[in-house]
């Protein structure tokens, strides 16, 4: 469904392109963005200009994440590096790291905190994903040879404390026990009969991954949302698709399962208006009704949002799982969402600048 949207309002200081932005869920209105300028922007929407940046190096800043439970404490992936700072005692003019860690061995894609603000989790270019225990300063454990290429995106799992899902550009989804450093089941969409080999020439590869938050489990199920290559955006539930049973999945028959009102996987193809180039980032809703929708964004330079409770009605046979579509001039490196009525939706694409629209 085609919308009319407001001009977004614009979020500028960055000195190149915004690659990431996480909205706090403590303080309405806050956002944080990062950059290929090395530099974080630190937003308060309730202010006209950015409130402060802090210069993490040279290098573009792939990745950011809050310390769960302590906002003034954020993660910033910095080449093969993770910086914390603490912006309470920081002053404008000195930004000295907190903690550094240097466990990966290539670039970081992402990084993530768990919901106890225990462990950080990492995913690098080698395909490696680095398990950093905060409480110690120490790694805990290395996940590798689940992923054959570059590790694109990684997320705990707030039900399975010990578990996180990776995905990567081998096109797999891996589900890991990372007390164990062991991968417990792989979903490989190249080889996956569930997604239309019609949708796109490109491969399936994965590209971002989103889990809801434990307060949202209860109107969504235990589900995740995968951003793909090939400009699909599954909904996947994880209970019964990545099942602890059996070591691995390449495109399992939903047939399979034995609960006929459970929603195994919804595949978002351009046949229900979805994209028609790779999707590059997915995140659910913090607005409203919170998990209400999912959004994703892709290199087709739209961001569409998505009426995942319409998604996950088996009994709804229109498949009007489309509640708005936004066009965009660039194509979108990454977006979030915050819990206010207006100004909820921030999006970060190829230029300098980041954008905010207000979704109703």
């Amino acid at each position: 469904m085609a919308m009319a949207v407001e001009e977004p309002r614009k979020l500028r200081g960055h000195k190149s392109t915004a690659t990431c932005c996480i909205a706090s869920r403590d303080r309405p209105g806050l956002v944080v963005t990062s950059g290929e300028d090395g530099c974080v922007c630190w937003f308060d929407l309730r202010c006209k200009d950015v409130q402060f940046i802090i210069d993490v190096g040279t290098e573009p800043v792939s990745s950011l994440c809050f310390k769960t439970g302590n906002e003034n404490i954020l993660y910033a992936s910095y080449g093969n590096e993770i910086k914390s700072f603490d912006v309470q005692t920081a002053s404008a003019t000195s930004w000295k790291p907190l903690e550094s860690y240097n466990y990966n061995k290539d670039e970081v894609n992402q990084v993530v905190c768990n919901g106890k603000s225990s462990f950080l989790a990492s995913a690098d270019d080698s395909g490696d994903v680095k398990i950093i225990d905060i409480g110690q300063k120490c790694l805990y454990k290395t996940l590798r040879a689940g992923h054959t290429s570059i590790c694109s995106s990684v997320q705990f799992i707030p039900w399975r404390p010990w578990e996180v899902l990776t995905g990567g550009l081998d096109s797999k989804l891996v589900l890991w026990d990372f007390s164990k450093g062991r991968s417990q089941k792989i979903i490989d969409f190249g080889l996956d009969t569930h997604n239309n080999a019609g949708q796109c020439l490109n491969p399936a590869f994965v590209h971002s991954i989103a889990i809801p938050e434990i307060d949202m489990v209860d109107n969504l199920d235990k589900i995740c949302a995968v951003a793909k290559g090939d400009g699909i955006v599954d909904l996947i539930n994880i209970e019964s698709e990545l099942s602890r049973k059996g070591t691995s999945s390449k495109g399992s028959s939903s047939s399979s399962n034995s609960n006929t009102n459970m929603i195994k996987r919804v595949c978002l193809d351009y046949s229900v208006g979805g994209h028609n180039a790779a999707v590059s980032c997915v995140a659910f809703s913090l607005f409203q009704e919170k998990g209400r929708f999912l959004i994703s964004g892709g290199n087709d330079k739209t961001v569409k949002i998505w009426d995942c409770f319409k998604c996950l009605d088996s009994d709804n046979n229109n498949r009007d799982f489309l509640h708005l579509n936004i066009n965009l001039t660039k194509k979108v490196n990454w977006l979030c969402t915050n819990q206010s009525d207006s100004e909820n939706l921030v999006v970060c694409d190829t230029t300098r600048v980041v954008k905010v629209y207000s979704i109703s």
